[in-house]
């Protein structure tokens, strides 16, 4: 009878130390690895993380790699080495991200891919999540391409453009988003029946000074580009002051539905954007995670993504600027 009784005891013991793991693992700490706080769109993804975290009383440890890919791998090491139950990377380079998912898997660490996948861009399409990571939580950036070249189209043809010059403000090399969104954009126009030609195409870094710089020098040389195709709304922000200055005439659609990018078309400086809500990307990102760790739904290379639709002035109410 007393050995009986010291066994229930035991495991009592044991399913209580179990039960205590358990939720010390539910409250974290949950990592999340930044491409660039600087940039607002990252900050926006960061901060719906950080939001869905307090929300169930979990701890949250946001680290800022400054658009440096060397200081991200130190980001990732610096996070498995504070104990992290997952870990968000938001990469620089979707190429190199995969020996960071390998780390992280072989430490027994999930890793949820935001914003921007990780593996090889040109080896596999968008919704073909990398081996080892848990989910890729982002928009479709092809057929947001889609939705932005259709609209380009829609503006061209109300000025009766028959065959545009077109110019793409690129975002920076390594990510994946600049050859999925030129894809998507290509693929809308030619749908829309757009005839059109790429004149020019030079990287603004995401950031609206060198947009309105690289904008700048395409104008130099192309003063009659008809459509400037900016693959982020900072940069169709600084495109727009480059096409002011000069006089042109150019349609300018952005990417990603920013506050300022929305203030702009609504003033009529910018004509058109694709609507992305980056904090939802956040919140949906540590939602995975935390399923994963609490059991509560398994993930495993899952895509997740939500409607990205084009706006214009005409219908400019549909997005909420999050960053």
């Amino acid at each position: 009878m007393i050995s009986t009784i010291r066994t229930i005891i035991a495991a009592s013991v044991a399913a209580t130390a179990i039960c205590g793991s358990a939720m010390a693992e539910e409250k974290g700490p949950y990592g999340f690895s930044s491409n660039g706080l600087s940039f607002p769109f990252a900050a926006a993804v960061a901060k719906g993380f950080s939001d869905a975290a307090a929300e169930k009383g979990a701890e949250a440890i946001v680290l800022d790699s400054q658009g440096d890919v060397l200081k991200q791998t130190n980001d990732i090491d610096d996070l498995l080495a504070q104990g992290v139950v997952g870990i968000v990377i938001m990469p620089n380079d979707s190429a190199v991200a995969t020996a960071w998912a390998e780390k992280a898997h072989a430490a027994g660490v999930p890793v949820v891919a935001s914003a921007s996948m990780i593996g090889d861009t040109k080896a596999r399409p968008i919704d073909d999540v990398y081996d080892n990571v848990a989910a890729l939580v982002t928009q479709q950036e092809i057929a947001a391409g889609q939705e932005v070249g259709r609209l380009a189209a829609k503006l061209l043809q109300e000025k009766g453009v028959d065959k545009a010059d077109v110019a793409i403000i690129e975002g920076a090399a390594g990510y994946a988003e600049v050859e999925q969104r030129r894809q998507g954009f290509e693929e809308g126009m030619k749908e829309a029946g757009q005839d059109y030609q790429i004149v020019a195409a030079q990287p603004g870094d995401w950031t609206s000074e060198k947009g309105e710089a690289a904008c700048q020098n395409i104008l130099s040389a192309n003063p009659d580009i008809d459509l400037f195709f900016n693959q982020a709304d900072d940069m169709v922000v600084g495109c727009a002051r480059a096409v002011e200055a000069v006089g042109s005439e150019a349609t300018l659609v952005g990417f990603g539905g920013s506050k300022l990018a929305i203030a702009a078309i609504r003033d009529g400086t910018v004509d058109g954007t694709v609507c992305y809500k980056p904090e939802e990307i956040g919140r949906i990102s540590f939602t995975v995670l935390h399923d994963i760790v609490t059991g509560a739904k398994e993930h495993k290379e899952e895509f997740i993504t939500y409607s990205t639709p084009g706006v214009s002035r005409d219908n400019i109410d549909e997005c909420v600027g999050q960053w």
